[in-house]
């Protein structure tokens, strides 16, 4: 028995034996998350990746050059699961509740296996087949070490923002199952698509969920909320649709034939010179703003306060961990791949907004909230510029810090929310003045609260560090930011203070202190039931901060490679304000292209006709 497997056991035992309430099935299956965790450090540990199975190092070459069912069953399971739920009658909550976390179960599970595959250079996993061939549209997914983590957390948090909206909701069960499972596949298919009209479906797909999550089962102003996320959404939608239109067009004009592959449409340098007004800078905002709009940055957040504040607590761990993860994954994968030239002169002056206006002015804003949850929402908005600033820095500590740090803002943000639920279901008031000594007759929750605090501000040995020390490291040394790198490094960390200011403040007021409020004597610590939800995601906040190279390492090669095709196509395209041209040959690497499709080569059997006039003059 390994090392790993005994520590697991004992992890087992330990997380059994320390709770002082409950039943047994909430002492077991506390017991069952702690050695799954401490198992999964083992399986990711690199002695242990370094003796993994022989099929799946295998996997590596075999996913580039036949075709892989496994990205196909991550996206097809949850939408398959939530078309099958109509079918089960609405009555039989057990069994729709079932079925769901089934279907979750399966999901994970296949999401785990990616975890297998050493992620090297180039797409793995990678699946295409032809869709709408007469437009060159392509059923094409693939995974590299930047989506595997944002797919792995997108099936790790779904199933735990369900579970917990099943604690508070009663209503529409069977609806609500169904846009969760919707969701999730939705959102999994956004992080794989590498056509851009499949992207696209996807992308929209997840609105309509979300859109029904917030505007069914929120509170009294959802319907406001849910019109004005979808709104906000769809306009940045349209105008990036217009965009991938004019950029397939374009690849059509320069190269022959229609196609909407991205590895094809990243060898397209669109006319314009960076700093004027022409068809790349128009398509490059028309990208960025769908994406600013999704993270949010200033001054397009203005949705998210509210679409948080109205939604169901699982609606609000789903949009803080993985949907706006949408935005800033988009920037990196759509708007610096096909736009590198115009992404690079726009990142100094984008850097210097999103520090004024997303890390400084959210602190701060977050810093006068009286709402609890309102004030978590507009830190999502502090801790995501932290995100967008290492990919403006585009240094390989930034750009890797910033990855990391969309799955921390996950899942300590996701935490918050859960958190806030918990006190609201009790006292269903989310006011910070109505709060005040929660110490004293909720220890457990208190306990739990500031261990989410301590991570949402980055104390060492929680998740938050080491993203943002990697971000303002980055920072400091960019070349893309020119003389103002080290100055925005240091707004940058002043900002960290403002999240501790901000974070500190609400748990001294809520927690600590008289218990002077009558309403508060009586309340009920957390359940064992809010305890199970919780409890993974404290859990991973320890993995990663005690060891964060397990998920460093795998996103290593995508980031280098990432990073050096953004520089290298920057340096080596001289820009035309006048005519588009292709990406000279050497810049993108072979296992970058594999898959990229091929010019249709004219059938032989094909011949010619000679056309023979007729006695009017006309062809025959």
């Amino acid at each position: 028995m390994s090392s790993f497997a005994v520590l697991a056991i004992a992890a087992g035992l330990i997380a059994a034996a320390v709770p002082t309430r409950g039943s047994r099935t909430h002492r077991l299956s506390l017991a069952a998350i702690t050695a799954f965790v401490v198992l999964a450090i083992g399986w990711l540990w690199p002695e242990g990746a370094a003796t993994a199975p022989a099929a799946a190092k295998e996997a590596v070459e075999g996913a580039d050059t036949s075709p892989s069912i496994l990205l196909n069953l991550l996206i097809g399971v949850p939408i398959g699961g939530a078309i099958a739920l109509l079918f089960l009658p609405r009555q039989m909550l057990s069994l729709v509740r079932g079925f769901t976390y089934a279907i979750f179960a399966v999901t994970f599970l296949l999401s785990l296996w990616l975890l297998s595959v050493p992620m090297t250079d180039g797409w793995h996993f990678q699946y295409i087949a032809d869709w709408i061939p007469i437009a060159g549209i392509r059923y094409h997914v693939a995974l590299d070490g930047i989506s595997l983590w944002l797919v792995v957390l997108t099936t790790f948090t779904t199933p735990i923002a369900a579970f917990a909206s099943f604690g508070s909701i009663d209503k529409r069960i069977k609806e609500l199952c169904i846009a969760f499972l919707m969701l999730q596949g939705a959102m999994i298919g956004t992080f794989l698509a590498l056509d851009l009209f499949l992207f696209y479906v996807f992308w929209e797909l997840m609105l309509i969920p979300m859109f029904l999550l917030i505007g069914i089962w929120g509170g009294a102003e959802r319907r406001m909320a849910a019109m004005k996320f979808f709104i906000y959404t769809m306009a940045g939608s349209v105008l990036m649709l217009a965009a991938i239109l004019y950029l397939v067009w374009t690849h059509h004009e320069l190269n022959g034939f229609w196609t909407f592959d991205y590895l094809a449409l990243c060898q397209v340098v669109l006319p314009g010179v960076p700093g004027t007004i022409s068809p790349q800078a128009l398509c490059f905002w028309a990208f960025t703003l769908a994406f600013f709009i999704k993270v949010p940055v200033f001054p397009l957040h203005t949705w998210l306060p509210d679409a948080h504040v109205q939604a169901p607590t699982g609606g609000s761990v789903v949009l803080a961990a993985v949907m706006l993860k949408m935005g800033t994954y988009g920037y990196l994968r759509f708007s610096m791949g096909l736009f590198p030239a115009q992404a690079a002169h726009a990142a100094a002056t984008l850097a210097g907004l999103v520090i004024m206006f997303g890390i400084i002015w959210g602190a701060l804003c977050a810093w006068k909230q009286s709402d609890v949850k309102r004030l978590v929402a507009y830190s999502s908005v502090a801790h995501l510029g932290f995100v967008m600033l290492g990919l403006f820095g585009a240094t390989t500590s930034g750009i890797k810090g910033a990855v990391l740090q969309m799955i921390n803002h996950g899942i300590a943000t996701g935490a918050l929310f859960l958190l806030v639920g918990v006190i609201y279901d009790r006292r269903h008031t989310r006011e910070v003045s109505e709060f005040g000594g929660l110490a004293k007759v909720m220890p457990v929750y208190a306990t739990l609260f500031v261990i989410v605090t301590m991570a949402s501000i980055g104390v060492p040995g929680t998740n938050g560090f080491i993203g943002e020390f990697m971000v303002i490291a980055g920072t400091f040394v960019s070349e893309r930011l020119n003389q103002f790198g080290p100055i925005q490094a240091v707004a940058a960390a002043f900002g960290v203070i403002l999240a501790a200011v901000y974070m500190l403040g609400v748990v001294q007021k809520m927690f600590f202190g008289p218990l002077s409020n009558p309403k508060n004597k009586t309340l009920k610590d957390i359940s064992p039931r809010e305890t199970l939800a919780l409890a993974p995601l404290i859990l991973v906040i320890f993995l990663i901060g005690w060891f964060p190279q397990l998920m460093l390492d795998r996103m290593d090669a995508a980031v280098q490679t990432t990073r050096l095709r953004f520089v290298n196509t920057v340096l080596e395209v001289s820009p035309n304000p006048k005519a588009a041209q292709a990406v000279p040959p050497g810049v993108f690497s072979e296992s970058f292209l594999k898959g990229a499709p091929k010019k249709p080569s004219a059938d032989p059997k094909k011949k010619k006709v000679a056309m023979r006039p007729t006695k009017r003059g006309g062809a025959k």
